[in-house]
């Protein structure tokens, strides 16, 4: 399988009744994956696969993979890669959470978990992955109008928040405080005492406690858990009758207690509670009690969906047009006062550019979609300061929570908007992973020179436009008068010659008549 097959993912073509879909979430502590098909506009599961990788629990002092854990993760998706191998790349995504995220060295194990997995894996924010946990949620239960939502989702190394109203977050928050993390600080010597669990659970509240207050004040309507800790939780309340499958406020200490009682964790019998979730379970139970102490449930009812769901949701929108991350661009737009008129003629350049190019650069729908939010954004530094607004600007897009995007997207954008004038840093493309050099480098050459072009502000693009592309090399030709007509575009395409070495390209301007 080659580099552009396996960043060949999220530009999600239209979908067509039949189609099958998968989502894989590379969790802290589970991994998932789930196959749908789409259906007259619906989803309908036809697989769903699961193993408990526990990938939290390898994550070493130098935050490093253990061989062990690492070698379980890796076997785990090369499994689940057989199962995916009749699905096209554009259909599936596999979303990696915290324990990624906390790596030292990700590409260390992204890097032969995607050659597993067989497709590409995006490493996503807490806050994105929170509004995808909502997604989900909020599809599996419809909610009512105007009705506010509380979901909180307890995973192996983080739990996220979510106030949302309808399908839409309103707020998102994620702590570092999951079933596995929370177990392994916590009570890493197997041993449970009424006074360690108090002094974890005042750490664990005041984590909560830093956003509680704001979260109380928007109020919810009702209050729902997803993800395996918080169905495991509910399902014990369920068995020792202490409701239907709900947590309470009343149930909750009588789970705690009966942790206690046992002493130690390789000692505890709760009725209903698995195997393999006896050991993560303490943690579990201890964040789910902080929350509750934090922001003052009552009553937290469990649903089925999760991250994955969200996934799949979050495709189903882009197959139809109603892609998250144009919302998100747009916004970007409006806040920073980006002028609209200008970002669409380099637009429109850019694309006009990747047009003539992509076939010979092999360059991807996914290019193209990100050769077009950069068009758009590449002033965005601009509300900060005009001195070295493109630093100003990749800063931003590197370090901001963007909805729909994953992190090597934002960096992707960050690498465009910082290099698409003056000179090309070496460093410019130090955050990306090695399969994405070749299209980034090329995609960035796209976007130099429409932004050269444009850089009089004038209303029309060039009259005609040619570029070749021939390796690393790219041959612009211009008409010859209308060049003439613009001694300063003159100027910028010579130095540009000089300056498209930093991008490891050779640009070459000749003159057409017109």
């Amino acid at each position: 399988m080659n580099d552009t097959h396996l960043f060949a993912r999220s530009a999600t073509l239209p979908l067509q009744d039949g189609d099958l879909l998968a989502a894989i979430d590379l969790g802290s502590n589970s991994f998932h994956m789930v196959v749908s098909r789409y259906v007259l506009g619906q989803l309908r599961t036809v697989d769903r696969l699961r193993e408990m990788v526990r990938l939290a629990e390898g994550l070493d002092a130098k935050r490093g993979l253990t061989a062990e854990v690492r070698q379980r993760a890796l076997d785990c998706l090369a499994r689940f890669g057989q199962r995916l191998r009749d699905i096209p790349p554009q259909r599936v995504r596999a979303i990696a959470t915290n324990t990624v995220r906390q790596l030292a060295q990700p590409d260390a194990f992204l890097m032969p978990a995607e050659a597993a997995l067989g497709h590409a894996i995006e490493v996503v924010s807490g806050r994105e992955e929170a509004r995808l946990v909502y997604l989900g949620v909020a599809h599996a239960q419809p909610p009512r109008p105007e009705q506010l939502r509380l979901v909180i989702d307890i995973g192996g190394g983080s739990t996220e928040c979510i106030i949302g109203s309808g399908f839409e977050p309103l707020e998102r928050e994620s702590l570092q405080a999951g079933c596995v993390a929370s177990t392994r600080r916590f009570f890493a010597d197997g041993k449970l005492t009424r006074r360690r669990w108090a002094e974890a659970l005042t750490e664990v509240t005041a984590e909560f406690q830093q956003f509680a207050g704001v979260y109380r004040h928007l109020g919810w309507d009702e209050a729902i858990g997803s993800s395996g800790t918080n169905k495991a939780i509910g399902g014990i309340c369920a068995t020792l009758k202490l409701t239907k499958g709900a947590v309470t406020a009343e149930a909750l200490p009588q789970v705690r207690e009966r942790l206690l009682s046992a002493g130690r964790i390789d000692r505890i019998n709760l009725p209903g509670l698995s195997d393999e979730r006896r050991p993560i379970i303490a943690g579990g139970v201890l964040v789910l009690e902080a929350a509750f102490a934090a922001l003052e449930l009552h009553r937290m009812v469990v649903s089925k969906a999760a991250l994955r769901e969200g996934v799949l949701y979050d495709m189903l929108g882009r197959g139809s047009g109603a892609d998250p991350r144009d919302a998100s661009v747009q916004a970007l737009m409006l806040r920073y006062g980006i002028d609209t008129g200008q970002a669409s003629q380099v637009e429109a350049t850019a694309l006009r550019l990747f047009d003539r190019v992509a076939q010979d650069w092999q360059l991807q729908p996914d290019d193209r979609l990100l050769l077009t939010w950069a068009a758009r954004l590449h002033e965005l530094g601009m509300a900060i300061a005009h001195s070295q607004y493109q630093v100003h600007g990749a800063y931003v897009l590197e370090h901001s929570d963007i909805a729909g995007f994953s992190q090597t997207e934002q960096r992707m954008l960050a690498a465009l908007v910082r290099t698409h004038r003056r000179r090309v840093p070496r460093s410019a493309f130090d955050a990306l992973p090695d399969r994405l050099l070749a299209s980034a480098r090329r995609t960035a050459a796209l976007l130099r020179l429409a932004v050269v072009l444009h850089r009089s502000h004038e209303p029309d693009a060039p009259p005609s436009l040619q570029l070749v592309a021939h390796g690393d090399r790219l041959a612009l030709a211009l008409p010859a008068r209308w060049l003439d007509a613009r001694p300063l575009l003159r100027s910028d395409l010579e130095t540009e010659m000089q300056e498209m070495a930093g991008l490891g390209m050779r640009l070459q301007v000749t003159e057409i008549e017109s």
